[in-house]
């Protein structure tokens, strides 16, 4: 299933790049949608893409019959600040990790390729962290 996950991740990234000549980093296409300045067809593509990474989810569960079980503990004041992490990296980088990793590096974009190895060894650090300093 993963796999089929990344064939779709990177189909609908080069289907993006060629028929709108657009990159499909979320951080991207999220300012364009809510951008007062943003043209109508760059706001209509960000619109319809990131109505299908909503409708993803729901649409599997119907499809899939359920929910995976898997359980993840999780610390509300972490994950909160966790996606305020994301978003300062993201506008600090100039680009989220979607943007730079799969297609920035896809491109040979040696900014991308320095931003998506910062992004994976801070996960490293992050996880070991948390797993074997903070037990969390």
């Amino acid at each position: 299933m993963s796999l089929g996950g990344g064939a779709l991740i990177g189909a609908s990234a080069v289907l993006l790049m060629a028929t709108n000549g657009r990159i499909a980093g979320i951080s991207g296409l999220t300012s364009r949608l809510f951008a007062r300045s943003s043209d109508g067809e760059a706001r209509g593509v960000s619109f319809f893409f990131m109505l299908g990474l909503l409708l993803a989810a729901p649409l599997w569960l119907l499809a899939s019959g359920g929910w995976p079980q898997q359980w993840v503990p999780s610390n509300p004041l972490l994950m909160a600040l966790a996606g305020l992490s994301v978003g300062f990296g993201a506008t600090y980088g100039n680009g989220c990790t979607s943007g730079h990793g799969v297609c920035g590096i896809s491109r040979g974009s040696a900014r991308s390729i320095v931003a998506t190895v910062t992004f994976m060894a801070t996960a490293f650090v992050t996880v070991f962290v948390m797993r074997h300093v903070l037990g969390a």
